[in-house]
């Protein structure tokens, strides 16, 4: 049986305007935010900064926690997210420095 993982996530903008999602690959995720190429909310309002991440084994628990966020306050989504990240650091910063992952870009050939 495959092991599968879920996270649920907070991404914000440099207002500090706040998206949750759920995704089962917050890598894949993150780097359609950082590079706006999902139309709506995220991208309008440039939400390209992850600040807080929960990682699931169920995607039954991952959606009811998405959800339960969603209901929550901003006063308390902001006392969450700084208990884990006072700064409101980038946490995937420097996934893509090295350009890890690129979808649908071929490998580049070896230097003869």
């Amino acid at each position: 049986m495959r092991n599968h993982s879920y996270s649920v996530y907070i991404i914000a903008g440099k207002s500090r305007v706040l998206y949750i999602g759920m995704t089962n690959n917050l890598e894949r995720r993150v780097y359609e935010h950082k590079n706006d190429l999902v139309e709506g909310f995220s991208k309008k309002y440039r939400c390209h900064r992850l600040v807080y991440c929960e990682l699931f084994d169920e995607v039954l628990k991952a959606i009811d926690r998405e959800k339960q966020l969603k209901r929550w306050s901003r006063a308390k989504k902001i006392w969450l997210i700084e208990r884990q990240n006072p700064a409101w650091e980038d946490l995937a910063a420097e996934w893509y420095v090295r350009h890890r992952y690129q979808p649908d870009q071929p490998v580049p050939p070896l230097a003869s």
